[in-house]
């Protein structure tokens, strides 16, 4: 079987998409799914993320290690199945990216495969102190979990 292909994308690629990433890969662990992240903007490319949410995901057991990288059409839309967004700005980005619309069918919101928590998108934590940062694992772990329920059902 081959793996499904899952690209988590937020601005910069340093708290957001990369706690998803983390996230997923642990509640995927012997599954066939691969998973990454990028940013619409390359504002980071090549940094660890976040060491506020590196340190907070830690205390949650997830371990954030991938580099920051830049969302490139020219390979990632046809690379991945699915690609999650993590707020409207960023889905408003990556479909203006997607000019022909090939690709709308691979995009969503992370915040439409949420089970329990009641919110519209992942807020960006960056400016914040560690409660934004809880509040983004909080909406990950259980949006995560929904699209993991979502790719088993097909």
């Amino acid at each position: 079987m081959k793996p499904a292909k899952v690209l988590f994308v937020c601005h910069g690629n340093i708290c957001r998409s990369p706690a998803a990433e983390g996230v997923m890969k642990s509640l995927s662990i012997g599954l066939p799914i691969e998973i990454q992240s990028a940013g619409t903007a390359g504002y980071h490319i090549g940094e660890l993320p976040d060491s506020r949410m590196r340190s907070l995901a830690r205390k949650r057991g997830y371990e954030l290690t991938s580099r920051a990288q830049q969302f490139d059409p020219s390979s990632h839309f046809e690379k991945f199945d699915h690609i999650v967004a993590m707020d409207g700005n960023n889905l408003r980005d990556l479909k203006a990216m997607d000019r022909n619309k090939k690709y709308h069918h691979k995009l969503s919101l992370m915040t439409e495969y949420s089970q329990v928590m009641d919110v519209n998108e992942v807020p960006d934590p960056y400016y914040g102190g560690p409660e934004g940062f809880e509040l983004v694992l909080d909406i990950l772990e259980d949006a995560c979990a929904g699209l993991l329920i979502k790719m088993k059902a097909g």
